[in-house]
């Protein structure tokens, strides 16, 4: 395992004892939001869809810098639609994931070279190596 040598930054949030059904604060404000199970009628949103959209931002900035090494100018319109699936096997819950990547303008072997290169330097692609089942996709 690496171990980070300079903390870059540190995000925090305090959640309530209801969990997947209570609400997460972050101490500077800008985060508030209430928490509901997936697929409930509840308000708010779950750790899945909060997931995916970190995931989904870290990964734009990983391929942001993936881009800049091989001098190639990512179109402005990229995107990337992340999804997390929160299933069983056995008794046991787990993720799997795919990331949706869009680089409209970019050749096929350019996307790729880029994709792949930020699957090795985004920090949640990191994470989840090894661990969830992932599959990146350019749509």
């Amino acid at each position: 395992m690496t171990q980070i040598e300079k903390v870059l930054y540190t995000g925090k949030t305090h959640t309530t004892s209801g969990g997947r059904d209570g609400e997460s604060r972050s101490p500077d404000g800008r985060l508030d939001i209430k928490l509901s199970r997936p697929g409930s009628a509840g308000n708010g949103t779950n750790p899945e869809q909060l997931f995916a959209a970190g995931w989904s931002a870290c990964f734009i900035g990983a391929m942001g810098r993936a881009a800049g090494t091989q001098k190639i100018t990512l179109p402005a319109d990229l995107s990337v639609d992340a999804e997390v699936d929160l299933g069983t096997a056995g008794d046991a819950f787990f993720l799997q994931a795919r990331l949706n990547v869009s680089l409209p303008g970019l050749d096929s072997k350019a996307a790729r070279d880029i994709v792949d290169a930020a699957h090795q330097l985004c920090p949640y692609s990191k994470a989840t190596r090894g661990n969830i089942d992932v599959v990146i996709n350019l749509v």
